[in-house]
Formats: structure tokens, C-alpha cells, sequence
């Protein structure tokens, strides 16, 4: 594999305590979009408020914007919903509370808990909640300026207009998609070959230490399948929403429609790593060619991985599956035990959540995989 796919695993991890001056300037660096985004969105946010709506205290419209530039991968739309929501019902409690009983510690009280109450009873939660809470709060803690207008009503405005200028600058300064979403699921496909390359040297070698290794290396694969799985929806939002990037779409979408298979993939390895340990710890001689088999996997997913890169059509990649699979099935001929046969089926299983994720319908996969396993 190449270009895209051979970024340095340094250049994919986040920063740490132990991370030296150097690691977090190369970090700053990779922020310069987020860094604009937060400059722009905070002062259109705030210029809009105040020199268009005159607002007085407009300071919870670059806030709004904030909250939904940093908003959780593929979140920001709904984010923008739940904001406002939160914001309505919480402006509405307060305003109301505060022109019934006034402002004081018991009063700030009663606010919280009733702005909470209602924002529960109506459906809210998350964000949604956290924001009708805070809002009755600035309500009963923040006496308006005189002459500054209802408060309820300039704070409601200002979470509305500070979350649609932060949701604008994501869709006007957008990430690349498909660079995102090919480093996630470049890094997934790279890991299972690798670990795949190992587990045919452990075979070779009868080496159970180094098949429990590789055992290791498949469970700690979970936080870059969460991260994969951010990243997809993360790319959809800006593919669909973003003008900019709707010619990224197709593409896009294929890295996604990947994305569960990718998933299964991994938990495939992870059982053919226990099994195949399983059988080297016990003294188990493995079948002729199942080493074979694996090394022709690790292939058949670095050309899998090279297709999806450069949008091509899998079929290279389909054959170098379906090979790796029959060797599997032929290698059984040789001795068949509880461990073998489990081994060569994730096998098969592998080649068949690799073949879904190239487009194949339940039909075609049990088509082509159709040799030993019925």
C-alpha cells in the first residue's frame, strides 16, 4: 500500500502527558481549520447579535457557536436542535419563574430544578438538558442591562444565531471526508494484515507466544474501530451537507457503507487469533497450508484496502478473498479438529465480511465461497 495509506502511526495519535513541545506544535498545526473556524464563527456570532440585532449582552452567541463547532462527530446538525431546544425551555422557565418570584439564592434554587423537571418531562436530554439548565441559570443570575430588551427572547436569538453560524463555518471550511475516513479505515486494514502476516509465521513456527500476541494486538483494535466508526459519521455529515464536498459523496459513501463489515472483520481476527493460540498452547499441529491461507488473507486485505482508497471496483480484491478462502477449506483436508475447523471458518468469515463491505449481496458471497463449509 501506498500514498494516503502510509502515514506514519505517529501522525494518528492524540495527544498525551508524556507528548514532548515538538508533538503538541505538529499537533497545533494540524488545527489550523479548527483554529479558523473558531475565530470566524465566534466573531460573526457576536457581530451579528450585537451590531444587527443590538443586543447588549449577546455573550452566549459565540458560546453557541462554540458548542457546536466542538460538537461530537456527526452531531453538529442535531446539536444545533438540541441547543436551541434546551435554550427555549430553559429562556421559558426561567423568565417565567424570575417574573414570579424574582432572583435570589432559594429562587436560583427553584429554577434549576423546575427547568430540569420540565425540560425531562418533555424529552430532553444530553446537550438539550445541559443547555435548559444553564439557561435558567443565566436568566436568574444575569440582571439585563436596562434598555436590553427581554432576555428570554435575546438569549433564545443568540443560541439560534451563534449555532447556525458555527454549523455554517464546518459546511464553508470543511475537512476533506474522504482523506478522514480513508486514514481511519486505512489504519483498521493495515492492522489486520499485519496481524495476519504474523499469525501464518506463527503457524510456521509453532510459535503460541506469538500467536498470543497478535491475540493482544486484535483486542486492542477497539478504540480504531470506535475512532472509524466517529470518523464515518462524522464525514457523512460534511459530504451531505457541505456544497463543497458533494462531489466526495460516492466515495464517501463507500468508505461508509464499510464500516460495520470493517467491524466484523476485526472480531474475526480476534477469534482466529484465540483459537489458532489455542491450538499451538496444546501442543496442536496445524493442517498443511493454513499458513498459506492467512498470508494470502493479509494480501487479499491490502488490495481490498488499495481498491477502497482509489475507488476502484474489488474485483482483484474479491478473487484474492475468495483464494484465500478456498485454501482455508483445502487446507482442512489435511486434519480436521474443533480448533482447525473453527480457524479456517473465521477464515471464510473474514473473506465474507470483506466481500459484503465491497458491495456483495448475501447471495453472491455464499456464490462464491461455496466449496467445503455447506
Amino acid at each position: 500500500m501506498s500514498g494516503a495509506r502510509d502515514v506514519p502511526l505517529r501522525r494518528l495519535r492524540v495527544l498525551r502527558p508524556t507528548d514532548t513541545f515538538t508533538d503538541r506544535l505538529w499537533v497545533l498545526r494540524k488545527r489550523w481549520r479548527l483554529l479558523l473556524r473558531l475565530s470566524l464563527a465566534t466573531s460573526v456570532a457576536f457581530f451579528i447579535a450585537t451590531e444587527l440585532l443590538g443586543h447588549q449582552q449577546a455573550f452566549f452567541a459565540p458560546i453557541a457557536a462554540v458548542i457546536v463547532l466542538i460538537a461530537g462527530a456527526g452531531l453538529r446538525g442535531r446539536t444545533l436542535v438540541e441547543l436551541v431546544g434546551g435554550v427555549a425551555i430553559g429562556v421559558l422557565v426561567g423568565e417565567l419563574l424570575v417574573l414570579g418570584i424574582g432572583r435570589g439564592p432559594l429562587q436560583m434554587a427553584l429554577i434549576v430544578v423546575l427547568a430540569v423537571v420540565v425540560s425531562t418531562l418533555v424529552g430532553l436530554k444530553g446537550l438539550a438538558l445541559t443547555q435548559a439548565a444553564n439557561s435558567s441559570v443565566l436568566l436568574a443570575a444575569v440582571i439585563p442591562v436596562a434598555g436590553s430588551g427581554n432576555p428570554a427572547v435575546t438569549r433564545f436569538l443568540d443560541a439560534l444565531v451563534g449555532g447556525v453560524v458555527g454549523l455554517a463555518t464546518v459546511l464553508l471550511i470543511p475537512r476533506n471526508p474522504v482523506r478522514d475516513i480513508d486514514r481511519e479505515v486505512q489504519r483498521i486494514l493495515r492492522s489486520l494484515s499485519t496481524i495476519l502476516q504474523r499469525l501464518a509465521q506463527a503457524v510456521r513456527t509453532v510459535d503460541a507466544s506469538l500467536a498470543e500476541s497478535q491475540l493482544e494486538q486484535s483486542r486492542e483494535m477497539t478504540p480504531q474501530v470506535e475512532a472509524m466508526t466517529s470518523t464515518a459519521a462524522n464525514v457523512s455529515e460534511i459530504a451531505r451537507m457541505s456544497p463543497m464536498r458533494w462531489r466526495q459523496r460516492d466515495h464517501v459513501q463507500t468508505y461508509v457503507a464499510t464500516v460495520r463489515d470493517l467491524d466484523n472483520a476485526v472480531r474475526d481476527v480476534r477469534v482466529l487469533a484465540r483459537r489458532l493460540a489455542a491450538m499451538l498452547r496444546f501442543g496442536e499441529r496445524p493442517p498443511t497450508g493454513l499458513d498459506l491461507a492467512m498470508d494470502q488473507m493479509a494480501r487479499a486485505i491490502e488490495i481490498f484496502a488499495d481498491d477502497l482508497s482509489e475507488h476502484h471496483d474489488f474485483e482483484e480484491a474479491r478473487e484474492a478473498l475468495v483464494e484465500a478462502a478456498r485454501l482455508a477449506s483445502t487446507a482442512l483436508t489435511d486434519r480436521i479438529t474443533l480448533n482447525s475447523a473453527t480457524i479456517a471458518a473465521q477464515i471464510r468469515s473474514l473473506a465474507a465480511d470483506l466481500l459484503y463491505a465491497s458491495g456483495f449481496t448475501r447471495d453472491e458471497v455464499d456464490d462464491r465461497l461455496d466449496f467445503g463449509f455447506k
